[in-house]
Formats: C-alpha cells, sequence, structure tokens
C-alpha cells in the first residue's frame, strides 16, 4: 500500500482500538459528556506517556516521525495483543516481514502437507495463502462447505466466498462472528505485507461486492489465529459444532490450515461420518 493508504489504516486502526476501552477500566472517570465511545485522545495520549499533540497527529495520519519505545507506550495504553500490537508497529514504522506476492505464482502444496490434510478425514480443512486465497482442501470441507473445486481459481478466496455465496450465510448461525474470524486473518496479513498493493485493490474490490464489507471491515479486529467454537446449520445433517484451529505452515508460501475439528461431547463427527458415507458431495449453487 502507499504511503497516505498505510497513514489512513493506521488512524482507523488507532480510532477503533480507543472505542473499545471503557474509562472505567483504566481507572479515568467516566465522564458526562463523551460524545464518542470508549477514550479520548488526551487520555490515551496521558496513559502512554507522550503529548496530546503528538498523539491526535499520530491518530490523524500525518506523517510524523516514531520510535519503537513509543509505541510501546501506545500499544500498553491501548491494551492491545500481541497480534495487534505487530500490525500497529507494521503501519507505523512500515515495517514487513515479507515481500509482495507475484500474481502469476500459485502456491503449490507438497504430497506430505496434502497427505497430511486427507488424513484429517473427519476435520474438514482448507489451506489457503496469504491473500486468503484457498489453494487446498479436503474431502470434508468440501462436504460441510461446498465443492470447491466447482469454483473457479481464481475466485477461491475465502473473504469474497464468505460475501458472495449464499452457502456460507447459510451455513454459518453467527455469520457475523463468523466472518470476523476471517476478516481478522485477513487484516493481520494486511499489516504484514504492507508492500503489497494487492490488498488495497481488494477491499476496495469489496467494497464494490457488498455493501456490508465496509462496517465489518471498520471494526479493525486483529489475530493471525483466532481459536474459536462455530455453529453450523447444515442443509442434510442440521446442527454442527466445530472448533476451529488455524495452523501456520513453515516455509517461503507462507500458507496456512484451518481445521475445523468437530466438538467434543457433539454428534458433530457422527453426522459428519453419515454425510461423507452418502453419494452426494458438498452443496451445488442454486
Amino acid at each position: 500500500m502507499n504511503r497516505d493508504t498505510r497513514l489512513q489504516a493506521l488512524s482507523a486502526f488507532l480510532t477503533s482500538q480507543r472505542a473499545k476501552i471503557q474509562p472505567e477500566s483504566v481507572g479515568l472517570p467516566p465522564g458526562i459528556r463523551r460524545r464518542t465511545p470508549g477514550l479520548r485522545r488526551e487520555e490515551v495520549a496521558q496513559l502512554a506517556g507522550v503529548s496530546s499533540t503528538w498523539y491526535t497527529w499520530l491518530e490523524q495520519g500525518r506523517d510524523i516521525k516514531v520510535s519503537s519505545s513509543v509505541l510501546d507506550c501506545i500499544a500498553a495504553a491501548l491494551r492491545l495483543t500481541a497480534d495487534e500490537r505487530k500490525y500497529l508497529f507494521s503501519l507505523a514504522m512500515e515495517t514487513s516481514s515479507g515481500t509482495a506476492m507475484n500474481q502469476q505464482e500459485e502456491p503449490t502444496i507438497s504430497p506430505s502437507l496434502q497427505k497430511m490434510v486427507d488424513g484429517l478425514y473427519y476435520c474438514p480443512t482448507i489451506i489457503s495463502d496469504r491473500h486468503c486465497q484457498i489453494v487446498g482442501w479436503n474431502q470434508a470441507a468440501a462436504h460441510v462447505f461446498l465443492s470447491f473445486d466447482r469454483i473457479p481459481a481464481d475466485q477461491r478466496n475465502m473473504i469474497r466466498l464468505l460475501f458472495t455465496r449464499k452457502e456460507f450465510r447459510r451455513l454459518a448461525v453467527n455469520w457475523e462472528h463468523f466472518v470476523m474470524g476471517f476478516l481478522s486473518i485477513f487484516r493481520s496479513y494486511y499489516g504484514q505485507y504492507v508492500e503489497d498493493a494487492w490488498y488495497e485493490e481488494f477491499v476496495h474490490e469489496m467494497e464494490q461486492v457488498d455493501p456490508g464489507f465496509l462496517p465489518l471491515w471498520k471494526q479493525c479486529q486483529v489475530s493471525s489465529a483466532p481459536e474459536v467454537m462455530i455453529e453450523f446449520r447444515h442443509a442434510k445433517m442440521g446442527k454442527m459444532l466445530f472448533d476451529l484451529t488455524s495452523l501456520q505452515v513453515q516455509g517461503g508460501a507462507d500458507l496456512r490450515c484451518s481445521v475445523y475439528t468437530p466438538a467434543a461431547g457433539s454428534s458433530t463427527e457422527a453426522k459428519l461420518r453419515r454425510l461423507m458415507n452418502s453419494s452426494d458431495e458438498g452443496w451445488t449453487e442454486d
């Protein structure tokens, strides 16, 4: 992303994080004339030990000099997680841990990785790259979600599918909670690869695809590997509960395994066994 876009992203992130903190939780009086939720800018500055003017300029996205020590203070004041802190540093200091992905290069899955994924027979598993492009899956994923091989390869982006395919909206009981997990992963990549213009182009594209994308994107949640329980309402099997675990695959391709493990004590695995023993695979487009 270019400098202006990076600074705008930094501004949006700081504003959203400030709004999430209640004054009482940090020992400040709630006040009676607060026009916005959360802390005021001057309160963040006070907690971080910096001047109100400097913090205001930082949150406004001005191109000012920052240091690691000051950013540590800002991160502490805003109670950022490790992933959120990394995101802050990437935007504020324009640091990056990787290079832009060549659009002509398609990440490849090694035979050993594919064997491992296939071995998770009753755990729907999806492999995606740093753009959230789906590059691999197992049969359980095809049965629970949809038959990804019926979708053109250039359209197999998890974020795009979540907003454009009715199957996903019907499947997740709490669709917004489901999609926010993936958006938080996507944003962690967005900050990690600040020099990759693809991300900003994709965000603009999604704003046009679905008006519901932008409000969720503006929540600025960041997590490299959220672990959540997800409830699905499958068209054939009804209620299914899964624990989602994201695993990073070591190597230059920056691949991720998203594993949906049937929740312990539920009937999900038994239902999945029956589903996979049936003749139909996945869902088809209406």
